[in-house]
């Protein structure tokens, strides 16, 4: 099971002309309690752009929030680890439920709810040796055909996929898409690694992927295939690290 540590995530605002804007990253100390979020200089565009507002909870936007547990516009998009499918809910994640860390689990959901316009995503850490591991749930399944659904619900832990380049995807224009080895379309990888992943395949093009778990049906088909993506970044290149991942303060 998955137990690497998350330190950093970004929070994420869809704008009513459904573009996506990161707008805050959230920190976690892991030499003692505390959890710090700041906004990023993604949200003075998304202000300019589609009038953007500071949040109740976080009401400036040039000032650095501390506190030693985690916010609750994060905690409340996690499961509570009180109920009795919680651990259920660790293993479609493919998590240990010893290291029940909540930003992990934010990771790899995205924390998504339908009550808001916001989303999470992990900072794509850059090893020393310039690889990079990720995990996230295949994207789009809601979306792609019935014959391409029943393929990806078919996969099996530890199958290989391919990483291919959409260059006019109707939505976003440039995406990330994801084929079986026998040249399955199944879906895609999720938005904000598309922009590295860029960097990556252009300079380093052995990016791979491969299915971490199916889980059964019961299951939102959002979370049914885990999927694992890894390949190298060039030795100049700092992954999330444009304007828009900055913080303001």
């Amino acid at each position: 099971m998955h137990t690497e540590s998350v330190k950093s995530l970004f929070l994420a605002w869809q704008a009513p002309n459904r573009l996506w804007f990161p707008v805050g990253r959230l920190e976690a100390d892991n030499t003692q309690p505390l959890f710090v979020f700041e906004y990023t200089k993604g949200a003075l565009k998304a202000q300019k752009d589609a009038g953007f507002k500071p949040l109740v909870a976080f009401p400036e936007f040039d000032r650095r929030y501390e506190s030693p547990e985690l916010f609750p516009l994060f905690k409340n998009r996690v499961l509570n680890p009180h109920r009795k499918d919680f651990l259920d809910y660790l293993q479609t994640l493919d998590l240990d439920p010893a290291h029940q860390d909540p930003l992990q689990i934010l990771a790899i959901t995205g924390g998504e709810r339908q009550t808001d316009s916001f989303e999470v995503f992990p900072k794509i850490e850059k090893n020393p040796d310039n690889s990079f591991c990720c995990r996230f749930f295949l994207h789009g399944l809601r979306h792609v055909s019935e014959d391409a659904q029943r393929r990806a619900l078919s996969l099996h832990m530890g199958e290989p996929l391919r990483v291919s380049l959409e260059l006019n995807n109707p939505v976003t224009g440039v995406a990330i898409q994801l084929t079986t080895d026998d040249y399955h379309f199944i879906g895609w990888a999720p938005r904000y690694l598309v922009s590295d992943l860029l960097g990556a395949i252009c300079a380093c093009p052995k990016v791979q992927g491969r299915v971490v778990r199916v889980n059964e049906l019961g299951v939102p088909l959002s979370r049914r295939v885990l999927i694992e993506l890894s390949g190298s970044f060039p030795p100049n290149f700092e992954p999330m690290s444009g304007p828009e991942c900055q913080a303001i303060h």
